[in-house]
């Protein structure tokens, strides 16, 4: 197997996800993934007709974000016709399974420069908005797992491990402070291209999600957003409370504990990586920024859902012949709180790794190109703080875990 070099990463910022409140709900998300092909293409001296394919994650494959968003967003770019596209969909784990499947292909020796990412437009084609939900609507699927939705997953992990309210608030918290200071310090801007219009007129060039006036006792007020979904029965029988307390009756009774301030905030965004072969990089001139080390992807039991990250990473670790302990940095994506705690828990990893610079609990989850935006994240802050090595791993809908393994060079 041969090496794959990451030689850049960038990101759009992330915009509220809301119609006609956040400041991408006008832009289409083509254009979001066409922003980010610009900023690689500018940065880095490359032969942009050399790009040999565009893999891009993308969740709600439909609408606007249908018809193939990776090939629609090149054309858009105005690269070249020459370069392919291709979209798929891992749930939260699409861009960074986009970034992988493009090392694979640089390591299989099957292509030499190959770009890997994400995009989602939440505001614009909301979660959901492909009609498909977590099963297909497939009642025998159903029958053998009845999938519930994630919110009530991660309040069954909360309940399961007796992570509390006050703790599940208090990793809320300190997410929105890491991000708080990050952005102070302007430890984002390196990845970051601005979004905009069609006459050159900035749309956004910040983070527009992160409540840094965010306090302990502001969030102890939210009500929980998934007890009455847990009420709900949605075929007339069982309840989603009482389906995953089939699968988990030790359980005994769901404590509800998630809420907006506590859980990934939605968002749009888009996020890209180029890959290159160390021959085809040492022959154009491109620095490389780091080398993948490894690679996994996981399943794990269905109704619970979220519990895949320490999988994957155990995973990936095994082929990188590495232990938790050699991880620099950590960024385990923050969809709910009780996700990383649980991850961190279960590998036994030091808080002070993860996530310093904040999490999507702060900064938001544009589901399709998170993984993208955390692997750009994680180089970033190596590179700031003169590390080597960093694990990006995130739980998938379904019950999947994916994670990615980088060291700087």
């Amino acid at each position: 197997m041969g090496e794959a070099w990451i030689i850049d990463a960038v990101r759009t910022p992330r915009g509220r996800g809301k119609k006609d409140v956040g400041s991408l709900s006008g832009t289409h998300p083509q254009e979001l993934m066409a922003t980010t092909l610009r900023g690689l293409a500018a940065r880095n001296t490359i032969d942009v007709k050399d790009v040999e394919d565009v893999v891009t994650g993308c969740v709600s494959q439909a609408g606007e974000q249908g018809a193939c968003i990776a090939r629609n967003a090149v054309l858009l770019a105005q690269w070249p016709q020459e370069v392919p596209g291709v979209t798929l969909n891992r749930f939260c784990g699409s861009g960074l399974q986009g970034v992988n499947f493009a090392i694979m292909g640089v390591q299989a020796g099957a292509q030499e420069l190959v770009v890997g990412g994400g995009v989602e437009s939440l505001s614009r084609q909301p979660i959901g908005s492909d009609g498909g939900g977590l099963d297909g609507n497939n009642e025998q699927l159903r029958d053998l797992h009845p999938m519930v939705p994630q919110g009530i997953s991660a309040d069954l992990i909360a309940t399961l491990e007796d992570f509390s309210r006050e703790q599940v608030d208090a990793f809320a918290l300190d997410s929105q402070q890491k991000a708080a200071k990050a952005l102070e310090k302007n430890r984002f801007d390196k990845s970051l291209i601005p979004v905009l219009d069609r006459e050159g007129n900035v749309v956004l060039d910040h983070e527009e999600f992160p409540r840094p006036e965010t306090t302990l006792e502001g969030l102890a007020g939210l009500a929980p957003s998934f007890e009455a979904m847990g009420a709900y029965a949605p075929h007339g029988g069982e309840t989603f409370d009482e389906m995953a307390l089939r699968v988990y009756p030790q359980a005994k009774v769901l404590r509800h504990v998630h809420h907006a301030g506590n859980s990934s905030g939605i968002v749009d965004g888009a996020g890209a990586v180029l890959v290159a072969s160390p021959e085809y990089a040492k022959a154009h001139g491109l620095k490389p920024r780091a080398r993948v080390r490894a690679m996994a992807s996981v399943g794990a039991e269905p109704v619970i859902m979220l519990t895949a990250p320490a999988p994957a990473s155990r995973r990936a670790l095994q082929k990188a012949k590495m232990e938790v302990g050699d991880i620099d940095l950590w960024e385990i994506n923050e969809a709910f709180a009780v996700v990383p705690m649980k991850t961190m828990r279960d590998l036994e990893i030091d808080p002070e790794r993860v996530n310093v610079n904040g999490g999507a609990i702060a900064l938001g989850h544009p589901i399709g190109a998170t993984g993208a935006m955390l692997l750009g994240t994680v180089l970033d802050e190596l590179e700031r703080r003169d590390e080597e090595t960093g694990l990006v791993t995130m739980c998938i809908g379904g019950g999947m875990g994916i994670a990615t393994i980088v060291e700087r060079i």
